[in-house]
């Protein structure tokens, strides 16, 4: 059985949609659905309900699924395995990151790395760390270089590389820029920009408000750091941001008995055999 069906029908049964599965794969729609119907075809029988847009697996489907995954895991084992016996790091290191992740901690490692290991063909995909973990558990993805899960993940390894303080903030022209210090509850008056909701921030930022028995108020949510930075420069609402993050566009709030942190490191499958370029990328971030 062609592994490259085997990839298809994974990626169409997770995305529910062979148009987001073309895109993933980079392969045109027709592409991908004449994949699909050649596994059918050695099945013998149909993997999934087409109803109009809308696509669900059929029992044969929900069957073959969790093989078709460990298919595709033994065989990336077996390459990471074989990569490690050459006695060189080579091969291809497929890594999920964040976009601030990206932009403010990894530059220096990457280039660090693609020096010291030119055979290794970096495959990076900027996510949500949420989503890079997930990914990571699947499969999908041998190395997530994430915000770390606030509670340990069944199955997930993680290693912790940087602190990442996190401090209020707002626009010089804030009514609250001026105060020398800001009670929790007079924050909560006005209205905030924050990371979104499903976010391992936001549970950071919401937790330790509620600890203190205050909610904020929220305006808008995005997941971009890069954004809400922006939008609090113009006076849009305060916000929590890294202090790496922190210039002379934003007020720096100081709320007494408020502190909060967050972990960026790294996170892998602990059933996954690493491959030689994954074990040294994460021993060169040890060193950042």
């Amino acid at each position: 059985m062609d592994t490259q069906l085997l990839t298809a029908f994974i990626e169409v049964a997770d995305s529910q949609s062979f148009t987001r599965a073309a895109d993933v794969l980079h392969l045109s729609q027709p592409a991908v659905s004449k994949r699909i119907t050649a596994l059918e075809d050695q099945i013998g029988r149909p993997l999934f309900d087409r109803v109009g847009r809308n696509i669900s697996l059929t029992d044969a489907g929900h069957t073959l699924l969790p093989y078709a995954r460990k298919v595709l895991q033994d065989i990336e084992d077996g390459r990471r395995a074989l990569s490690q016996l050459e006695g060189h790091v080579s091969g291809r290191l497929s890594i999920g990151t964040s976009h601030h992740i990206g932009l403010h901690r990894l530059p220096p490692v990457l280039g660090a790395y693609t020096r010291d290991y030119p055979q290794v063909d970096l495959d990076i995909h900027f996510m949500d760390s949420e989503v890079a973990c997930d990914a990571v558990l699947a499969g999908k993805l041998e190395l997530g270089i994430v915000t770390l899960p606030l509670q340990s993940l069944p199955h997930l390894q993680s290693r912790a590389v940087w602190p990442d303080p996190l401090t209020v903030v707002c626009a010089a022209s804030h009514p609250l820029a001026q105060s020398r210090k800001t009670s929790l509850k007079q924050l909560a008056e006005h209205p905030a920009v924050l990371p979104d909701a499903a976010t391992y921030t936001h549970r950071i930022i919401t937790e330790a408000f509620k600890a203190r028995g205050v909610a904020p108020r929220v305006r808008l949510a995005t997941n971009y750091l890069e954004t809400l930075k922006m939008l609090v420069s113009i006076g849009l609402g305060w916000s929590v941001l890294p202090d790496s993050m922190i210039d002379d566009s934003l007020i720096r709030l100081q709320i007494p008995g408020l502190a909060m942190s967050r972990q960026l490191g790294m996170v892998w499958h602990e059933r996954r055999t690493l491959s030689g370029a994954a074990q040294a990328l994460m021993q060169l971030m040890q060193q950042a």
